[in-house]
């Protein structure tokens, strides 16, 4: 768990397996690769994290998951797959990172998922069972977010769950299509139990439309 804020503080824990009803997020391994694969060739999932209309190769693929598992096991980040839960099939990847134990806060990131689960509730699980595990168990005071200001789809995203607005970084990082204004948003214990009834009734919902 996350320490207190003048103790010594682990991240044990973080990266356990998470279980919803629709999406199961598994710790990233190395099995992931040939869903993750299958999964990333819709280009319109690149638009904001590669060159725009350029869905990743397989070799892309495996170097972005070597480095995932890198970063995972040296506790700098804790990487997933998100799974299906009917059919075991991998559909994207989230994770958290931006770790900062002494803090007790974190961001979450790096989330990406086939085209054709938009819109089924798996995000929307994903970031309930998340959220819910960062407040719920590990004990965070601060979760956040960040997503390219031009980025519509996933600020209306995160403004729906509701995340607060906190502003935007001006040429904050340097992306492969060129300069990115970051969009900061967060969560913290106050805000969550406002979160977590919005986001449970969304599933709900959208279990409801696919039933």
């Amino acid at each position: 768990m996350i320490g207190p804020v003048d103790g010594g503080s682990s991240l044990d824990g973080l990266n356990a397996e998470l279980e919803g009803s629709l999406v199961r997020l598994e710790p990233l391994d190395a099995r992931h690769e040939a869903g993750l694969v299958e999964a990333s060739r819709d280009p319109v999932i690149w638009k904001w994290l590669l060159l725009p209309g350029a869905p990743p190769t397989p070799a892309a693929i495996a170097g972005w998951l070597e480095q995932s598992l890198t970063d995972s096991a040296a506790g700098r980040e804790c990487a997933f797959a998100t799974i299906w839960r009917a059919t075991g099939r991998v559909i994207g990847s989230t994770r958290f990172m931006a770790l900062r134990p002494e803090h007790r806060g974190l961001e979450i990131g790096w989330t990406w998922l086939e085209s054709a689960s938009w819109g089924t509730g798996a995000n929307v699980e994903a970031k309930l069972l998340m959220l819910d595990h960062a407040f719920g168990r590990v004990g965070c005071i601060r979760v956040e977010f960040k997503t390219d200001a031009r980025n519509e789809r996933s600020r209306a995203a995160l403004g729906a769950l509701p995340a607060s607005f906190e502003g935007i970084l001006r040429n904050h990082m340097v992306m492969p299509y060129g300069l990115r204004d970051s969009a900061y948003y967060s969560v913290i214990p106050d805000d969550w139990p406002a979160v977590r009834a919005n986001l449970r009734d969304r599933l709900e919902r959208a279990a409801a439309r696919h039933s």
